[in-house]
């Protein structure tokens, strides 16, 4: 089994989350529905590549985690093309209700986050731009390196 393809695949989605979290809580840059979308694959990616940590002569499920990290790294351009306008996202946007005191005063105070519009950019990419660039890149990286050694088993 090829360590490092699975080392990569579970490093990737720990650093991409990690970054997701730090931003949320840290930066108070809040997640709109389509960056859950984007996190998702990312969980099931962890899992799996944990998964082939536990059983390194089977490379499944590295590969498998590598496709939900694609999976992923296709949702975040879905949400960039979104956010750059060069094509229409989904109606619906998320808010983010705080904890404590009346539940519907919450709903109703939470902040609406648009899909559309990207709260952070840098040199013009922003948070779902960088999520395709790595994703994709590592998936594809994760796939090389598993062919490299040989077929799936």
């Amino acid at each position: 089994m090829n360590r490092t393809a699975n080392l990569l695949a579970l490093a990737t989605p720990l650093a991409l989350l990690g970054g997701a979290y730090v931003s949320q809580y840290g930066f108070g840059l809040y997640p709109c529905e389509m960056c859950w979308w984007q996190r998702y694959p990312h969980f099931v990616a962890l899992a799996l590549a944990a998964i082939g940590l536990a059983r390194p002569g089977q490379k499944v499920w590295t590969a498998l985690a590598a496709l939900a990290i694609l999976a992923s790294g296709l949702i975040g351009a879905f949400h960039a093309g979104v956010e750059y306008g060069w094509w229409e996202g989904i109606t619906g946007c998320a808010t983010v209700a705080q904890a404590g005191g009346d539940p519907l005063e919450a709903i109703l105070n939470a902040p609406i986050v648009r899909c559309d519009v990207a709260p952070w950019t840098l040199f013009g990419i922003s948070l779902a731009g960088y999520n395709f660039l790595v994703s994709t890149a590592a998936a594809l990286a994760i796939f090389g390196l598993l062919r490299r050694e040989g077929g799936a088993k």
